[in-house]
This record gives structure tokens, C-alpha cells and sequence, in this order.
């Protein structure tokens, strides 16, 4: 599906998104016109799904993140979809993974200190739909975060 051009192109554009697309096609090897059409292909195959700003939340004040570890209770049949839409409405959950296994989903939650973090958890996240149990790891340091992939 992708030829070299296309993973230049990729390449250089998740390198540095901003750059104007004169100089992303400079640096990819290809003109404007190539460069316009090949991403505009890429866009209607679903590859490049768009441009986002990236947030880092400590700036923000939030300074505790929380993975937890949840398994639901199977034994009701919509366990999974109403939790996750209950979670969903949390705006403290970045992010909702389900899994296969013991563990059925996790969520990262971010807060902006301790006591944040224990009001989210003991009137957001415990009122949850369907918890048959949940373990939290708290987070203490990030050591790889990488978005972009070695094409």
C-alpha cells in the first residue's frame, strides 16, 4: 500500500507536523503537487487520520497519573459497554484499553494532586458501573513516549 515516497513523506510530516508543506516537500524530495496529492490519498486511505495539538498536562497543573488495573463483572452481558460509556464521561480518564485476560480494562486518569486524584477516585471511578475489582498503579516517571513510527 505505501511506496518509499509515502513513508518519506510520513517520515518527515510525524517528525515535524508544522512545517510548511513547501519545506515537508523539500525535505521529502517531491514537489508541492505530489506532496498535496500523496497526503491527501493517505488521508482518504486512513493512514494519516489528522493533526492534533499535544498538551502536556503538568504545565497545566496536573501532576499525579493513575493507571488502573479493572475487571469487570461478566456474569452481567452490557459490563463492558456500560462501563466503558460511564468511564468515557470522566473527563480525568486520558485514556480507556481493554484487554483479554484477568484484567478487562485499563484507564490512565490524571489529577492535579493526591486529594484530586482520591475525589475522582472515591466519587467518579468507584461509582463506575459493574467493578468486580480494581487496582491502581500510581505513575511515577515516564520513560519512553513515543507516537511515531520507524518507517
Amino acid at each position: 500500500m505505501l511506496d518509499d515516497t509515502d513513508r518519506r513523506i510520513l517520515r518527515h510530516y510525524q517528525a515535524d507536523p508544522e512545517v510548511p508543506l513547501s519545506e515537508l516537500a523539500e525535505r521529502a524530495g517531491v514537489t508541492g503537487s505530489t506532496l498535496t496529492r500523496r497526503l491527501e490519498r493517505l488521508r482518504e486511505a486512513g493512514v494519516l487520520r489528522g493533526v492534533r495539538g499535544v498538551i502536556h498536562w503538568p504545565a497545566l497543573g496536573y501532576e499525579v497519573e493513575v493507571s488502573l488495573r479493572v475487571t469487570l463483572d461478566k456474569t452481567q452481558p452490557r459490563a463492558f459497554d456500560e462501563f466503558i460509556a460511564a468511564a468515557r464521561e470522566v473527563p480525568e480518564v486520558l485514556e480507556i484499553q481493554t484487554f483479554l485476560g484477568q484484567v478487562d480494562v485499563r484507564l490512565s486518569v490524571i489529577a492535579r494532586d493526591m486529594p484530586h486524584y482520591q475525589r475522582i477516585y472515591r466519587e467518579r471511578l468507584l461509582t463506575l458501573p459493574h467493578i468486580a475489582d480494581i487496582e491502581g498503579l500510581m505513575h511515577v516517571a515516564r520513560l519512553k513516549a513515543e507516537e511515531t513510527l520507524p518507517l
